[in-house]
Order: structure tokens, then sequence, then C-alpha cells
């Protein structure tokens, strides 16, 4: 999933669906600022991403 160009669902319309780049750019984004992120399948279906950063320092 975070590879880029990659789908992982078949059903997404070639002409609509993007090129795979979203998550691999998200990814890099947020580790480029020390956090991280993880996916998660939801029982009742669909994706649960969750998003960690750290907190900026105090001024």
């Amino acid at each position: 999933m975070f590879e880029p160009f990659v789908h992982l669902e078949a059903s997404r319309n070639k002409e609509t669906g993007g090129i795979g780049l979203g998550f691999a750019i998200t990814r890099s984004i947020i580790h480029d600022h020390g956090g991280g992120i993880v996916t998660q399948n939801k029982p009742e279906g669909g994706l649960k991403v969750s998003i960690s950063l750290p907190q900026a320092p105090a001024n």
C-alpha cells in the first residue's frame, strides 16, 4: 500500500482512481517529520489510518 504505483483494490476505475502515489507521499512526509502511520482494516469494511506526530517543542 505504501509502495509507489501500487493499487490494492482492483475495482478502482483506472481512469479516475489515481496512480498510487498518495500513501507513498503521505508516509514520506510523516516520516520526515518524525512521525508514523499505521493502517488497519475495519471489521465492517473500509480502512482505518492512524497518524502520529511528535509534539513540537515549546517556544
